[in-house]
């Protein structure tokens, strides 16, 4: 028995959305303006940012998702080995490791995030958007691991597969993520 006896099984996030919709469709707006808006960060940086937040939340669901999503926008497959114990020996570009730990921060501990933790994003050369966003993207993962996790929702490989073909064929979509909150009130 699933943790709602409503849904599956094994619930796919597509079961428990729809079962439970309310304010999905706004939560996907915003992971589109977060995720796929104008920023600082490219969509790879974002993407890896939830993936290693999903990662340190053991959301196996979110971070294959967006690990795979990361992948398609260029972030090298070899990175994620290791990512979750040491960043900085991953090969990622150096200017991310403060957001990283800004985000790992944030996600393990986030009433002991400083004044200090902020300044490395700034020294690191990122400014008060990029720094918005990573949070963003931080609080974005945190509340969705959770709605995941709290709900049940199970990996499923083909059904990743089939949305990591999605993502691939549509890099370009600014609204990824609104489409899917469509795409379900239409099944």
């Amino acid at each position: 028995m699933s943790k709602f006896p409503s849904l599956p099984k094994n619930p796919h996030l597509m079961d428990a959305m729809a079962a439970h919709s309310e304010g999905f469709a706004h939560l996907c707006d915003y992971h589109d303006v977060i995720l796929r808006g104008p920023s600082p960060l490219t969509v790879a940086d974002r993407e890896l940012i939830a993936a290693y937040v999903s990662g340190l939340n053991q959301c196996n669901f979110c971070h294959n998702s967006h690990r795979a999503f990361a992948e398609n926008y260029g972030i090298d497959p070899d990175i994620f080995e290791n990512l979750m114990v040491d960043p900085a020996s991953v090969g990622i570009d150096v200017k991310l490791l403060p957001i990283m730990a800004y985000a790992k921060k944030l996600t393990l501990a986030p009433a002991t995030v400083t004044e200090a933790d902020a300044a490395a994003v700034y020294t690191a050369g990122w400014d008060e958007k990029a720094l918005f966003h990573a949070i963003a993207v931080t609080g974005i993962f945190n509340l969705m691991n959770r709605i995941v996790e709290g709900m049940g929702v199970v990996p499923n490989p083909a059904m990743l597969e089939k949305s990591k073909q999605r993502m691939a064929a549509n890099l370009d979509n600014p609204t990824p993520y609104g489409d899917f909150s469509r795409m379900l009130k239409t099944l």
